[in-house]
């Protein structure tokens, strides 16, 4: 027994065999699919430059990205001046200028112990941290960016605690600032920390974080995640100052260039 090719309907309502297309009719599929391929690849490039999408990326790439505190100069990880346009209280501008850089080193002593615990399961390759100060020199942030050992289920599981435990908003687990002697940032310490904000990658080996402060010294008694300073209805000190957007604003364009230096690395021939 043989079956015949099964049927369908021209524009006259006379029966056709579905199996026989035209040429020109796979010319077209053939373009849709390709279009469609490549519309895919530009949506995960693009989610990968802004950080929305929060998967894994692609091994080559997050190799790459573990490679980057040796191979990147400095100035482009953390750069002389950044620009944070809308990143102020109300969306207004802001614009940070590097006051100092820290000696690339581990992450002995760069952790208060309770967040050095909690860091642990993914290892420390190599620990960058700058401080910058605001164009009023009122302000002080440390920024950070924190390469781990882990592979990407291991930054993905770590990602996953902080966000169901709500860890980058305890205040037991500030990061600790950088502070330089002879600059604004100069007694910027522990008890300074105002608000501050930690973002575990998972498409990258790399923790990200900022802690601001202010730069005449004066203690914190209240701090608060920048997640939360930056609020409308927020009312701490550190909210009122801004302080809030000063580590979110920083952290947030330090990270865009990281993700623009990832890219560029990725797409080096080998």
């Amino acid at each position: 027994m043989s079956f015949g090719e099964p049927e369908g309907y021209d524009g006259d309502a006379r029966p056709r065999p579905l199996g026989r297309r035209g040429a020109s009719q796979a010319a077209a599929a053939a373009v849709c699919l390709v279009l469609g391929l490549g519309l895919i690849s530009g949506a995960v490039t693009g989610s990968w430059l802004v950080g929305g999408s929060g998967e894994e990326g692609s091994p080559s790439t997050f190799a790459a990205a573990g490679s980057l505190w040796h191979s990147v100069p400095v100035d482009e990880l953390f750069p002389p001046t950044v620009q944070g346009r809308g990143a102020g209280p109300g969306g207004a501008d802001r614009t940070w200028t590097r006051i100092a850089v820290a000696p690339d080193s581990g992450c002995k002593d760069a952790f208060d112990p309770l967040l050095r615990k909690a860091l642990a399961p993914v290892g420390c390759e190599r620990l960058l941290r700058a401080t910058y100060t605001d164009a009023t020199e009122s302000y002080v942030t440390t920024v950070g960016l924190l390469f781990t050992t882990a592979d990407a289920p291991g930054m993905t599981a770590l990602a996953n605690r902080f966000r169901k435990e709500r860890l980058d908003r305890r205040s037991d687990l500030m990061p600790l600032p950088y502070a330089a002697k002879g600059t604004p940032a100069a007694g910027f310490g522990a008890p300074q920390r105002a608000s501050w904000t930690v973002s575990v990658l998972t498409e990258a080996p790399v923790v990200v974080y900022a802690v601001s402060g202010w730069a005449d010294g004066r203690t914190v008694d209240d701090p608060q995640p920048a997640g939360d300073a930056v609020e409308a209805d927020a009312t701490t000190a550190a909210a009122q100052a801004g302080l809030g957007n000063e580590a979110q604003g920083l952290a947030d364009r330090v990270e865009r260039d990281f993700r623009r230096n990832v890219r560029s690395a990725s797409e080096q021939p080998s």
